[in-house]
């Protein structure tokens, strides 16, 4: 990601589908919130099952992003195999390389109801991207992005159980397929976001270009159910992309008008965890503080871009100012602030789980009382 020219958004374009969504959003209860489990020792540094494994260089062609790109297919294969997982290829020349192209491997991890056919479910779209800077040599990028990419595998893994008990449960009601908005989530592990040499249009994003690109030229079959989603571009609800987390006090501000509603609902999340006393962290502002505050016009280049300009809603999480190991060598695991990275996967989590409307599935605890 690069801070520089402001991207405008193209009014009105979703406005219709979050306002529809908003009226039936569906907050998750103090039990429900408490519920949600938090990553642990899955992000210890050095052993943790989730995190320990990306913290190392992930320069696309390398054998470093090998190695992660197998962490990332043994995790949804053992521990989720009812995600589907699909690579997105593609290659490119970069100033570092010359003539000599390099590839670009974006992973497609989605969960959807089983009754839906192609093209037919509106997806939440978590997202990071994996691969690490070319220089300077020996770059990790904790935050950017190895952490984000552990905190969506801990939300993958957290709301999986709920998503196949609510579609067992319209299954065994015959619900399945009769109603107007079938959702499921995706995750994107995009790869080529970091610049070889400069950020320009060319030399960054090459993941999230290609893959943008495909999308919009990959018509769905036609379907007589309810929506019709020209392309996979349209199924997308929300990008919700992560970046540059796992500092401690970061500043998240609100940062596009169209998607200030679900910014609010994310920024209430963090809000009544921190009053339940469910995260670690005690930063001296909330993570994301703008829930009531003007909107600002983001002047960040990041993996949403392409999307945007394709007339996707984006929710961009990620921190203003930059932390201050920011494409330096400090950017590693000991200069994580575990307690705060740990904070952001229970408040995405929650995130992802009052999205999908799991308040359904959800049996309060005796004792709790009326909803």
């Amino acid at each position: 990601m690069y801070a520089f020219s402001l991207f405008s958004w193209p009014t009105g374009l979703f406005i219709l589908f979050l306002l529809a969504h908003v009226s039936c959003y569906k907050e998750l209860s103090d039990s429900f919130l408490r519920a949600v489990p938090a990553p642990n020792s899955d992000f210890d540094i050095d052993h943790g099952s989730l995190l320990a494994p990306i913290l190392i260089p992930r320069v696309p062609g390398t054998e470093g992003q090998s190695k992660v790109q197998q962490h990332f297919v043994n995790f949804f294969q053992s521990e989720l195999p009812k995600w589907n997982i699909e690579w997105q290829n593609s290659s490119s020349t970069t100033p570092a390389t010359g003539a000599v192209e390099l590839p670009f491997a974006n992973l497609i991890l989605k969960r959807e109801p089983p009754w839906v056919k192609e093209g037919q479910s509106n997806l939440l779209t978590l997202v990071a991207h994996y691969d690490s800077k070319y220089t300077p040599k020996g770059f990790i990028g904790a935050t950017d992005s190895a952490a984000p990419c552990a905190m969506l595998m801990h939300v993958a893994r957290s709301i999986d159980k709920y998503i196949t008990q609510m579609h067992d449960e319209m299954s065994e009601l015959n619900e399945g397929g009769t109603v107007e908005m079938d959702m499921g989530v995706q995750i994107l592990f995009l790869d080529g976001e970091e610049a070889f040499r400069s950020w320009t249009d060319t030399d960054s994003l090459y993941g999230s270009r290609s893959l943008a690109e495909q999308w919009a030229g990959s018509p769905n079959p036609p379907s007589a159910k309810f929506y019709k989603y020209r392309n996979p571009l349209n199924q997308i609800s929300l990008f919700f992309l992560l970046d540059l987390l796992g500092s401690a006090n970061p500043m998240v501000p609100s940062y596009f008008l169209e998607t200030h509603w679900a910014y609010q609902k994310l920024s209430k999340i963090e809000e009544r965890m921190r009053n339940l006393d469910l995260l670690e962290s005690r930063p001296q502002k909330p993570f994301l503080p703008d829930s009531n505050s003007t909107v600002f016009s983001s002047g960040i280049s990041d993996d949403h871009l392409p999307f945007m300009a394709r007339g996707v809603p984006i929710l961009h999480t990620i921190p203003s100012p930059f932390p201050g190991v920011w494409h330096s060598l400090d950017d590693d695991g000991e200069h994580l602030d575990l307690p705060t990275t740990r904070d952001w996967a229970m408040i995405v989590t929650a995130f992802a789980l009052e999205w999908l409307d799991m308040m359904e599935v959800w049996y309060e605890p005796e004792g709790t009382g009326p909803l």
